[in-house]
């Protein structure tokens, strides 16, 4: 029996594979000191390089192979002594004035994968640039180190902790928990963030999903409402017992760089709906500055709360390297996008979900408001309303992909679902605005043969009227 091994090359967040299959020790161990050999070249002066990992299955291992081939190398490793968030690596690379850091972790991919996130020492995902020199020196033979480098161990936790603890009122958080204002739920999908706001706010915090499973109970560690079923029983039946209090259901994906929340009514809410929220939190109540960043598949709520409260407005492609590129250079006071990363100027350029539930927590206690309210407010402020919804389309091959590819660049479409298409963005993609002042988002993954759709309009059945012809156009060699 024979099996295709795919290529090394990275994606939006990393480079990830089937493990034992493309994820392999012995590729592992060649890749690690090629990473680091191109951080370098923005560093000279450190050899010191951070290594993490999160709850996947053999991660620890993979993280130790990774240490011992850059110590052969002649780094400088900081191994983790135990599993944490992505962020946390990224903060002590950013602290430690490290190279940067390698992380191992496939975020919210399935069970199967295991992944390696490159970041850079400045605290955030590495640019394309980087990745490209990267994949451009695969299969080179870099000279062994004269000299061994060290691996030390070190807790990732501690110093991360009390960074974040600085950025917000913890104890008004803590209180309201206390006295029963505020009752607080968490689903932490067996990933990186269990035991994170227990240690952040000082006190027990419950949480759904908390033993280590490298199976994540048979689905994904991806924060979609079809995978957190026990989080809204919870929330419905805190409801039923305490209909008084502030309810918050809080998700985190498996590298805990991702959020979303559950309202007190057991509604469901991505980034599209916490965004606007994060801007008049932070604009508003604690009066920062900065420019919003949205990726072009964020909600068009987003631009009209960012001109409500006169603050600059940028976009991006969509992958959270775009936006901490953009945070290198910009004050940013909150920078995010549909998939659930969140990030801010007042920490690092990096995607931080334990934070934007700090945030989110505050903003609920400080304005006594569910969220639901809260975004209901914006959404009269500025005279919007709108759904959204996104599904992911296999692909019969990566020939598909590419023929689809081409047939979207040389025949541009002028009707979606009935309605005249007024214009086309290209800057990720194909973003079509329609006649009915909806929208609809066609990319593709940059790593396996899958078309990513997105829509937004001013109801739900526009969404999925726009959704279901691109399934249809799209989809019907996919048998």
């Amino acid at each position: 029996m024979t099996f295709q091994v795919n290529p090394i090359k990275f994606g939006t967040d990393g480079w990830r594979g089937v493990i034992a299959a493309d994820f392999t020790m012995e590729r592992v161990a060649m890749l690690a000191p090629l990473c680091a050999k191109i951080l370098e070249e923005d560093n000279p002066y450190s050899k010191v390089m951070v290594v993490g990992y999160d709850r996947r299955f053999l991660a620890e291992e993979f993280a130790q192979v990774v240490a011992e081939s850059l110590q052969e190398y002649g780094y400088d490793v900081l191994l983790a002594d135990s599993y944490a968030p992505t962020p946390a690596f990224s903060w002590t690379a950013y602290e430690r004035k490290a190279l940067g850091a390698l992380v191992l972790t496939a975020s919210h991919n399935p069970a199967k994968y295991l992944g390696l996130k490159v970041k850079g020492g400045f605290g955030g995902s590495v640019s394309e640039d980087v990745t490209g020199k990267i994949e451009n020196l695969l299969g080179t033979t870099l000279p062994l180190s004269s000299s061994q480098g060290t691996i030390t161990k070190f807790d990732p936790w501690a110093s991360y902790t009390s960074q974040l603890s600085s950025l917000v009122d913890v104890g008004k958080i803590r209180s309201a928990i206390a006295s029963g204002k505020l009752k607080l739920m968490v689903d932490v999908m067996h990933g990186a963030a269990s035991t994170g706001l227990t240690r952040l706010l000082g006190c027990n915090i419950d949480e759904i999903n908390a033993s280590r499973d490298t199976l994540f109970g048979g689905t994904a560690p991806e924060p979609l409402a079809r995978y957190i079923p026990e989080l809204f029983q919870e929330i419905k039946k805190t409801a039923k017992l305490e209909p008084d209090s502030l309810r918050v259901g809080l998700v985190f994906d498996g590298d805990c760089d991702r959020i979303v929340v559950v309202d007190g009514k057991g509604n469901y809410c991505s980034t599209q709906i916490l965004i606007p929220i994060l801007i008049e939190h932070l604009a508003q109540r604690r009066k920062l500055d900065g420019e919003i960043v949205k990726t072009v598949s964020g909600s068009d709520l987003i631009p009209k709360i960012a001109q409500l409260f006169n603050i600059p407005l940028f976009e991006t492609p969509i992958g959270y390297k775009y936006i901490a590129q953009r945070m290198l250079t910009t004050q940013v006071l909150v920078g995010g996008e549909e998939s659930g990363g969140v990030g801010y100027s007042t920490h690092i350029p990096e995607r931080d979900a334990l934070l934007s539930a700090l945030y989110i927590l505050e903003a609920v206690v400080e304005s006594g408001k569910d969220i639901s309210q809260l975004y209901q407010d914006l959404q009269e402020k500025v005279n919007f309303a709108s759904q959204y919804d996104r599904i992911d389309l296999p692909l019969g091959s990566m020939e598909q992909k590419n023929q689809l590819q081409a047939t979207l660049r040389d025949n541009p479409l002028t009707e979606i679902a009935g309605k005249k298409v007024l214009d086309c963005l290209t800057i990720d993609g194909y973003k079509y605005r329609l006649e009915d002042e909806s929208w609809l988002l066609i990319r593709f993954s940059g790593t396996e043969p899958l078309l990513r759709l997105y829509s937004e309009g001013s109801v739900l059945k526009i969404v999925q009227e726009n959704l279901n012809w691109a399934k249809e156009e799209f989809g019907t060699n996919n048998s």
